[in-house]
């Protein structure tokens, strides 16, 4: 939840909200973003399609990112998953997939409108890169730019990966890759990364590493040379995230610490949305149930994951209202992988 109507500059308020989101929310009955369909060989950015369109799990659209704008409305970036040339199986081999990050823009936060254009592909970053994925954009130190923060792979997900970042001077629709990587190390693969500012001025970035769960690392510059903390924030070792703990999304609440939904696999066709809560942003507490969970049926059927969190305009006279953005998985393939939706809800 990145909210520039609070600030424009790289400030804690960018995060924080007055309540708690909470634990219950309401479902959408249709989807924000679908996949592209099966029949669209060259899919357009700002392309629709049908929710009846033949779909396999050849494309899909996941990983949703909102940003609400400083002059009103919000955009929303995402990643989609397209084959590559020679690996026609696509989303249903992530492994040798293509990915590259679009956005949308809503001016309510629940009717989405997909923007023309690539906001950043893997060949603009890289000519050996395959993907990248998870952008998390928030506002740079000198008040003027946008800064992206993202995935990117060379190669299947057993390679080594890093977590890079783009820089945009127009709002957030041209983005320009920097040099280096803010995080990277022999034998790791990063994934979903998430920025909090902090109240001294340092950066920290929240990530899932695999086989140890989420981390993180903090910056004293300016966002670009980050340095592991000590510790794990969050382990892989409840009932419900046993397999995965990865993709935090984190709420800054007033007087009242953080909120960190994230996803956690319990076995490889089942993830959920689960809660945490921290004081301090290092120590974290897990809620016992999940927010959100799988099914029954439906686009959401086997997994509910990577998510983000916005803040409602209010009504007058009214509380004040959220909704979250999740990836979601039907289970309708091979192995219960299926066809990758952005779904909706809102709290209750």
């Amino acid at each position: 939840m990145i909210d520039l109507t609070q600030t424009q500059s790289a400030s804690p308020l960018v995060r924080t909200v007055v309540t708690d989101p909470g634990t219950l929310w309401t479902k959408d009955t249709t989807p924000v973003i679908e996949a592209p369909s099966d029949t669209d060989s060259d899919p357009q950015p700002e392309a629709r399609w049908s929710a009846n369109a033949p779909r396999t799990g050849i494309c899909g659209a996941v990983s949703p990112r909102v940003i609400a704008l400083p002059d009103g409305g919000y955009r929303m970036y995402y990643t989609q998953i397209l084959p590559r040339t020679g690996f026609p199986a696509g989303a249903n081999d992530y492994e040798y997939s293509g990915t590259r990050i679009l956005s949308a823009f809503s001016t309510d936060g629940n009717i989405w409108d997909p923007e023309p254009g690539v906001r950043l592909s893997p060949q603009a970053v890289d000519s050996d890169a395959w993907r990248v994925v998870s952008s998390e954009v928030v506002p740079v130190a000198d008040g003027r730019r946008l800064r992206m923060y993202y995935e990117c792979c060379a190669g299947p997900q057993t390679m080594d990966n890093s977590i890079r970042s783009a820089v945009s001077s127009d709002g957030g629709l041209e983005w320009t890759p920097e040099p280096g990587s803010r995080l990277e190390c022999d034998g790791c693969h990063y994934s979903a990364p998430r920025i909090v500012f902090l109240s001294d001025g340092r950066v920290r970035l929240y990530c899932a590493q695999n086989g140890r769960g989420i981390i993180s690392a903090v910056s004293d510059e300016d966002g670009l040379v980050f340095h592991e903390e000590p510790g794990v924030r969050l382990a892989p070792d409840g009932i419900w995230d046993s397999l995965t703990a990865f993709a935090p999304e984190i709420v800054r609440v007033q007087n009242a610490g953080y909120v960190m939904y994230y996803a956690g696999y319990s076995q490889a066709n089942r993830a959920y949305i689960l809660r945490a809560v921290s004081d301090d942003g290092l120590t974290w507490r897990k809620d016992t149930d999940p927010v959100i969970s799988p099914g029954p049926g439906g686009w959401d059927a086997a997994k509910c994951s990577e998510m983000c969190v916005l803040r409602m305009s209010p009504a007058d006279n009214t509380a004040v209202r959220y909704r979250m953005l999740y990836e979601a998985c039907d289970g309708t393939t091979i192995n219960e992988r299926g066809v990758w939706r952005i779904l909706g809800a809102t709290s209750q």
